[in-house]
């Protein structure tokens, strides 16, 4: 509440001085109802005092209190109340989450069925439901830290990698938070928008809270941290195989804990945490927390825009309106919509005119149909070619796109094109079209990104040898020559030297593997090139 009182302002304060005008017409409505007043000089007062019949002074809801009240509406509406920055067009309006999932040993412990790390699982993907199409990077840590996934909105390729992780992939075990968070932290640094930290974890060792301290202390830093913690207070013992469970030096089953009382005491460092539970509040409660982080930072962002709500008022100017009907008005209203009629021609008239264009232009109505999900229709209302292309987009038809996203030469339009040419397969257009994205934008991650994806997918062309002369086949030999030893000729074996680099092509065109046995040999080959 306090929030919203700090924020509210008047984007047109000037016309608050309309509201000058409603203590004199109030006023002046006064004096000409004081009967005395009015015939005073023509009536002696001994004789006025005896002609006036006097009235109770009983207040009643008049028409100049209804006047004043729409003064005091109107004036407030045209003025521009608001309290709240809408995001500039072209912006994702969803807060992006990058999830940092502990696979230490520890995370197979049982209390939770069937084990920590599969229960979750199962939260994370509930999780990506509820975010509906915000962009969720994947990072996993134990002794080292590892990216999986950046940031991406396609939940099957994130469902793909999430169902192979296992604590068995991870090169040195342990567990290590304050590298995760470093490497997370260099992660975020490259993006634009603010984004929150979530760590699924059964607990943070000591010497990492100052790490996590110092990154919620930094006044700079727009990126937050939440934690959800996996397991119970109980604890229970942790499997390594089917049947088999980690032992101490003494042969007993080592359980593990979660600690309640440590996920509590990051309140005091400004990071909220949560424990898993029977139904989806923990993901709702988490959902709030990265959502409404987003809209803070983007409140204190100067591109953002202010949304103007002075149309609320709208409804009730419009219902105390009503009510300013008299005897004799309804004939004049029922002249004057007939008269309407006649001059103005109906929607019947005109087959492209329907209800929704005597309210909203075109463009409104293309966002509504947009905003329903019907991107045909939204394209056939859009006027704005960018978001006619993006409508069209939508709808799969990727060669109208283009062409409507040629009428504009913006930064965006040219990287629109170049997404619609990509999903058409034409891809060296694609690239001609993210470079000149990257020339009006230069500073573009999305488009530099999509332009290196794009380049990748491109097959190179295969170089002839210039000593390599082609050959008519039909002409006649010069010489021919017959082996009359037949079959007595010695074995020989042929080597072809190939090059290694369409040998690692040919491999890896033919090798099938797993995500878990790819995941495990890079994270391998990372943890040695970063810890020697």
């Amino acid at each position: 509440m306090r929030e919203w009182l700090a924020a509210f302002h008047f984007l047109r304060p000037e016309w608050l001085w309309v509201l000058a005008a409603i203590p004199l017409i109030y006023l002046s409505f006064h004096i000409r109802d004081d009967t005395r007043a009015r015939w005073k000089r023509y009536i002696e007062p001994d004789l006025l005092d005896h002609l006036i019949v006097g009235r109770k002074r009983t207040w009643r809801f008049r028409p100049i209190h209804m006047v004043c009240l729409l003064i005091l509406l109107g004036a407030a509406a045209i003025a521009g109340p608001a309290w709240k920055r809408e995001q500039p067009p072209f912006t994702e309006d969803k807060a992006p989450l990058v999830i940092a999932l502990d696979l230490s040993p520890t995370m197979d412990a049982i209390d939770l069925n069937p084990t920590r790390l599969e229960r979750a699982k199962l939260k994370l993907r509930d999780l990506l439901k509820v975010r509906n199409g915000g962009r969720t990077a994947l990072f996993v840590y134990a002794g080292t830290a590892h990216m999986v996934l950046p940031f991406t909105t396609d939940f099957s390729l994130f469902d793909l990698y999430l169902s192979s992780l296992s604590t068995s992939l991870m090169p040195k075990p342990g567990k290590n938070s304050a590298e995760a968070l470093s490497t997370i932290e260099k992660f975020l640094a490259k993006e634009s928008v603010p984004g929150s930290i979530l760590f699924v974890t059964d607990g943070i060792e000591a010497q990492s809270l100052k790490a996590f301290r110092q990154f919620t202390a930094q006044p700079e830093n727009q990126n937050d941290i939440v934690v959800m913690g996996a397991g119970t207070s109980a604890g229970g013992p942790v499997r390594v195989a089917e049947n088999r469970f980690l032992t101490d030096a003494n042969g007993r089953r080592v359980f593990s804990r979660l600690n309640v009382g440590q996920l509590r005491s990051l309140s005091k460092i400004n990071i909220p945490a949560t424990t898993f539970t029977l139904n989806d509040d923990d993901i709702g409660w988490i959902q709030r927390q990265v959502q409404r982080r987003f809209e803070e930072v983007q409140q204190r962002n100067n591109k953002t825009r202010w949304i103007d709500e002075g149309y609320w008022l709208c409804i009730p100017i419009a219902l105390i309106s009503v009510f300013w009907f008299r005897k004799g008005w309804t004939v004049r209203w029922s002249a004057t919509t007939f008269a309407a009629l006649l001059i103005f021609p109906t929607p019947g008239n005109l087959p492209h005119t329907s209800w929704m264009d005597l309210w909203l232009t075109p463009d409104q109505q293309g966002r509504y149909y947009f905003e329903k999900g019907d991107y045909k229709r939204a394209a056939e209302r859009f006027e704005d070619p960018l978001w006619k292309g993006l409508a069209l987009a939508k709808a799969r038809d990727y060669e109208n796109a283009v062409n409507a996203f040629a009428l504009n030469d913006s930064a965006e339009s040219w990287y629109d094109q170049g997404n619609a040419l990509a999903h058409l397969g034409k891809y060296p257009a694609a690239v001609k079209a993210y470079g000149q994205a990257l020339e009006r934008r230069p500073s573009w991650p999305e488009a530099k990104d999509n332009l290196a994806l794009v380049r990748s997918l491109i097959p190179k062309a295969k170089k002839k040898d210039n000593d390599e002369e082609e050959i008519a086949p039909n002409l006649p030999p010069d010489q021919v020559k017959f082996d009359e030893k037949g079959k007595q000729g010695k074995e020989t074996q042929m080597r072809v030297k190939l090059d290694p680099k369409k040998l690692a092509e040919i491999w890896m065109r033919n090798i099938q593997t797993t995500p878990a046995d790819f995941l495990r040999r890079r994270f391998a080959k990372q943890a040695m090139e970063q810890h020697p």
